[in-house]
């Protein structure tokens, strides 16, 4: 019997999806493989970036940065060789200061990846309404276990027994929602990378540059392109909707006015028109500027979602959006059309997820059955409500009512006033976190252990804290909205000024291993309980009294190198540049102790003194004077007697400094156990 011959092992290589690639540290090439000589002419000594594509090196840079650390996945670079670009999904990670690298090539059959998705969309969708009719049974089971234990109650073990199954029926259905928030967020991301790769080629095959496509080939792409939008669409909404049934919907307020919404609104709705449809689109704006301080986004996703689902819906007539001031300082909006209506017995339907009402036009549109359910629960997010009213043949008219002022916005600003006035009795603690109701659990437990609550909801607004005031201790949500705090506690570890401040970093991701690494004295998973932290961080902070220091200097340079020499004390420094205002601020602030310069612009040292024991708040306040004036016998004599100590500016050093502070709060009966632990690191 003959054998075949062995095949030539290069029949092989246009079957081949992979290219291997090693960098150094710079994005240099190293090694690279014959299938990426073969496909990109790649060589060593040249670097990664040179084989991007025209507008994608930066892309290239956040790769090779983050590979250079840890292990990197699903990372998609757009390659060129003589201009012609190719897509490859890059998997890389760091091994003896060089970067690995093995690329794939994205697939080209963008049918058959559509259908797999639309296929696991559908399952998604089956799961969601199962676990919809499990809940509903689940509720009907503890229903039927409390009116049992309302007839039981006499009998004491019958009402024990009966109180067992239902908590275990209610955390049934607890697990049973949470599995399913998380299979839909879950499953929602990992759609968002293939989607946008079949958006961004359908984009690239539609370009004439990248060379024409026959009529029909046209028309396909087309197909694929809408139908991966309109994917997008629904996995959005489902990203939505899960975020606001597990409660981790963010709230991100600002001042705008209705005008500025309506406007935007009109930008996004008039192209869904043709220019000849017997649909018109009004825009009935208030009269008076109506100005709102609430989510401007959800909002405008709101009024998006109810005018796209009336132009659906309206075969001819109008859509018409209207605003009006409401009772109770609310706004109320209207959007009304001439569309087909939904019979009475539908209202409740056309709320439920994935639930549409049968109708001829109904079928012709195909909507997804997200967009009226996701209105109503964000109008609920802003503090609102959604209300319908409607008949068939006869137009529907929703009417969104919400508070014009949303009440997280008010209560917020709240917290961050009472931050901005440090409380001398309590330590201060920065609480990096981007939830508002996360923030005032933390203002809520530590408040009752002797702290103060300093809100920051990014790292910027963290920075510009720590440059007001010194915390006693941090804790950080390394996960934020549009961010991390990485960079934040590195730099905060890494700074001699601030590496001794104890960093709790709390989240909802198990990454202890780089918190750690980066410097956190303390890793937690949410949610926190109330005791465990006031613990937590009663042990970790300096919890002593914040002492008060006033510096009463015209000299913004003196005033600046005073703060550097005592920058790692936790105290709150108050600052005067004239006589008069320091004896004010001494009144009104009643500091622990007083800098004050021998010179001033507009009273003598001697009048800032008299003015100071004249008055009994101020009486027993300490003074220590700091002068670069040379003093005479008399001056030194009279000043020796009214003053805890005279320093010189020429010669103040930490020491000296923190040792005159901690013996005049000793004298007056304060103490200063924060000063004395300065003493000691100094």
């Amino acid at each position: 019997m003959r054998h075949p011959a062995s095949p030539d092992v290069r029949l092989f290589d246009d079957l081949s999806r992979e290219v291997t690639l090693v960098c150094d540290a710079h994005g240099t090439l190293t090694w690279v493989d014959a299938r990426a000589q073969s496909l990109l002419a790649a060589k060593p000594g040249q670097t990664l970036r040179g084989l991007a594509a025209r507008g994608t090196e930066e892309k290239v840079d956040k790769l090779l940065v983050q590979a250079r650390d840890e292990r990197v996945d699903g990372w998609e670079l757009i390659l060129c060789r003589e201009d012609k670009p190719t897509t490859f999904a890059f998997r890389a990670r760091p091994h003896e200061g060089n970067v690995l690298l093995v690329g794939s090539l994205v697939p080209e059959d963008y049918g058959s990846a559509l259908e797999q998705v639309s296929t696991t969309l559908s399952e998604v969708s089956t799961l969601h309404r199962e676990t919809e009719r499990q809940q509903r049974e689940l509720k009907r089971r503890a229903d039927e276990l409390t009116r049992l234990n309302r007839e039981l109650e006499e009998s004491n073990r019958g009402v024990r027994s009966l109180h067992v199954a239902l908590d275990e029926k209610a955390e049934s259905l607890q697990l049973a929602a949470e599995i399913k928030g998380r299979v839909v967020a879950n499953v929602s991301h990992e759609f968002r990378t293939p989607l946008h790769s079949i958006l961004g080629l359908s984009k690239v095959l539609l370009n004439p540059i990248n060379g024409a496509l026959s009529g029909e080939q046209e028309k396909q792409v087309q197909f694929i392109r809408s139908s991966a939008e309109a994917l997008f669409e629904l996995v959005n909404d489902l990203l939505d909707l899960s975020k606001m049934d597990a409660g981790k919907t963010t709230l991100r307020h600002s001042r705008f006015v209705v005008s500025d919404v309506f406007s935007a609104l009109r930008g996004m709705m008039k192209p869904l028109l043709p220019p000849e449809s017997p649909v018109e689109l009004r825009m009935v704006e208030p009269e008076n500027t109506l100005e709102l301080e609430t989510d401007e986004s959800r909002l405008s996703q709101v009024l998006r979602n109810l005018v796209s689902n009336a132009l659906k819906f309206t075969e001819a007539g109008h859509v018409t959006v209207s605003v009006a001031p409401g009772p109770r300082d609310t706004v109320v909006f209207t959007v009304q059309d001439t569309g087909i209506g939904i019979a009475p017995e539908n209202h409740a339907r056309v709320f439920e997820e994935f639930s549409q009402v049968d109708s001829p036009l109904q079928r012709k549109v195909k909507g997804t059955g997200l967009g009226l359910p996701l209105a109503r629960k964000l109008t609920e997010v802003l503090g609102g409500s959604l209300a319908m009213k409607s008949a068939l043949g006869q137009g529907t008219t929703f009417t969104v009512t919400i508070p014009r002022v949303h009440t997280e916005v008010a209560e917020m600003t709240g917290l961050t006033a009472r931050s901005e006035q440090l409380d001398p009795s309590r330590a201060p603690v920065l609480v990096l976190e981007d939830d508002r109701q996360t923030l005032f659990l933390y203002e809520k437990y530590l408040a009752r252990s002797g702290f103060q609550v300093l809100p920051v909801r990014s790292t910027e607004e963290a920075r510009r804290v720590m440059e007001r005031v010194r915390p006693a201790a941090m804790v950080l949500d390394v996960m934020l909205e549009g961010e991390t705090s990485w960079n934040f506690l590195a730099d905060m570890k890494n700074s001699e000024a601030t590496r001794d401040i104890p960093v709790l970093v709390v989240t909802m991701m198990d990454r202890e291993q780089k918190a750690r690494a980066l410097g956190a004295d303390e890793f937690w998973l949410k949610p926190v309980d109330e005791v465990r932290l006031q613990k937590k961080l009663s042990a970790m902070a300096r919890s002593g009294p914040v002492e008060r220091l006033l510096l009463i200097d015209d000299d913004d340079v003196h005033r600046y190198l005073l703060k550097q020499l005592l920058k790692d004390l936790p105290y709150v420094l108050l600052e005067a540049s004239g006589g008069k205002e320091g004896v004010r601020l001494a009144r009104e602030q009643a500091p622990h102790l007083i800098f004050l310069d021998f010179v001033l612009p507009d009273i003598t040292a001697f009048d800032v003194l008299d003015d100071l024991k004249a008055d009994p708040r101020t009486r027993d306040i300490p003074v220590i004077l700091h002068t670069s004036h040379e003093l005479q016998e008399d001056e030194r004599t009279r000043l020796a007697k009214e003053t805890a100590a005279i320093l010189s500016k020429h010669t103040l050093s930490r020491e000296v400094a923190i040792t005159r502070i901690r013996d005049a709060l000793t004298k007056a009966g304060l103490g200063s156990h924060a000063l004395q632990e300065g003493h000691r690191r100094g």
